[in-house]
């Protein structure tokens, strides 16, 4: 049996990818709460990377845009998710039910009902614990901006996350 060729590597790619593995898989997983999914995302971020490096677009800083794409792909994981949602048995509560869990899915799932930008501002600060002025010179808008997608998106997450549990407050 003949042994199968290697695919090569370009040396860049495998450089990136041993230097923000972890990132990736980790911003991922507070996102989509899933190893699985993680990994997913994993595999389609740096696979967007070659597609990227193939091409002549220039990129300002590789943990920025690994970061940025990490987070859109596990937004369109649990987007996806949310659209063709059929009740899971999992998703049944049981006798003692974790409320911990319910307020992790119901996060996900108003968070998936984010605009993109918003979605990607409130994880880099919430999730991923960036400041504002961090946040702005990654995505390179204003502070002032940032605020404002910031207090915006924790008011809809606030009413959207009271509608799906029951307003306790």
């Amino acid at each position: 049996m003949a042994e199968e060729p290697a695919i090569a590597i370009p040396d860049e790619l495998d450089r990136a990818f041993r230097a923000h593995h972890g990132l990736v898989f980790r911003t991922a997983y507070r996102i989509t709460g899933n190893a699985a999914d993680a990994e997913d995302v994993l595999q389609t971020v740096f696979l967007r990377l070659v597609h990227r490096s193939n091409s002549s677009e220039a990129m300002q800083s590789e943990e920025s845009y690994l970061r940025r794409a990490a987070i859109n792909a596990a937004l369109d994981i649990l987007r996806s998710r949310q659209s063709d949602r059929s009740v899971e048995l999992v998703d049944l509560p049981g006798p003692g039910h974790n409320d911990t869990a319910d307020l992790r899915r119901a996060l996900a799932h108003a968070i998936s009902k984010l605009e993109p930008r918003s979605a990607e501002v409130f994880t880099l600060r919430f999730l991923e614990g960036f400041t504002n002025p961090q946040i702005a010179a990654m995505l390179g808008i204003s502070q002032v901006l940032v605020a404002v997608i910031v207090h915006r998106t924790r008011r809809q997450l606030r009413k959207e996350l009271g509608a799906q549990l029951g307003d306790r407050s």
